[in-house]
């Protein structure tokens, strides 16, 4: 992004609609407007095909373009060829600032990788089978099944019986560390933008929480302290490994 707020940026959404399902559409459209506006929205598929029905009324509902794709031959994926023309076309049009690729398929991969090349940022969103590199080809992966709410969040009764998870423990141990000032304090926006640089795919609703805020709150290795900072004295949150 060029120097904007995240929410002036103006983003592209290319939906992979053969490989994407509508049930979770309202839940993405929400989760869009954190980071940008949708300048383009698009859909791909054959939209003559009995198996996008769930889509069509949904895309009138959001505005979303359907972009009509005919499947040529047998076993060749005409939708995501169609998607990634679109995608370059766009890109080297220099209207955006960022892509939202909403995918399970790891073809998008290289596609994610030109962008970032080219200094855009690119959101994945697609369901947890999605192949890792396309999830790690991303600034930011947001796995549908979070937004969906079939993990519920917990209540905060139940945050000290957080699950514990080596890898979990690893991402926030790092994250922390690389923000923490002389007394071992880190801010928790800090320690936020960090977890993104180490996982595109780190998400605290992965674990139940609605916030990152909250499961620090719920983790037994870590300290919450609101701190007063800045001349005008505004709390933040900080964090500290106890």
């Amino acid at each position: 992004m060029t120097g904007k707020n995240p929410g002036e940026a103006r983003l592209a959404v290319l939906i992979d609609a053969d490989n994407a399902r509508a049930q979770y559409l309202d839940q993405l459209v929400v989760e869009l407007a954190k980071y940008g506006r949708a300048s383009v929205r698009r859909a791909y598929g054959d939209w003559t095909s009995n198996q996008l029905s769930a889509w069509k009324a949904q895309l009138l509902q959001h505005s979303i373009q359907p972009m009509q794709q005919f499947s040529y031959t047998t076993g060749k994926n005409a939708t995501d060829s169609a998607l990634i023309i679109d995608a370059m076309d766009l890109l080297h049009a220099g209207n955006l600032d960022g892509f939202c690729i909403v995918s399970s398929d790891s073809d998008f991969t290289r596609l994610a990788g030109r962008i970032r090349e080219q200094g855009l940022r690119v959101y994945g969103f697609g369901e947890r089978k999605t192949p890792q590199p396309f999830v790690a080809a991303c600034d930011t992966f947001v796995y549908l099944e979070n937004l969906a709410g079939e993990q519920a969040p917990k209540p905060v009764a139940a945050a000290p019986q957080l699950t514990r998870d080596a890898t979990l423990d690893r991402l926030l141990a790092e994250a922390v560390e690389a923000a923490s000032d002389d007394d071992g304090w880190a801010r928790l926006s800090g320690v936020g933008s960090n977890l993104s640089r180490l996982a595109s795919d780190f998400d605290p609703r992965t674990w139940g929480f609605r916030k990152l805020k909250d499961l620090f709150d719920a983790h037994p290795l870590y300290e919450l302290r609101s701190r007063l900072t800045g001349e005008g004295k505004t709390p933040h949150a900080y964090v500290r490994h106890v």
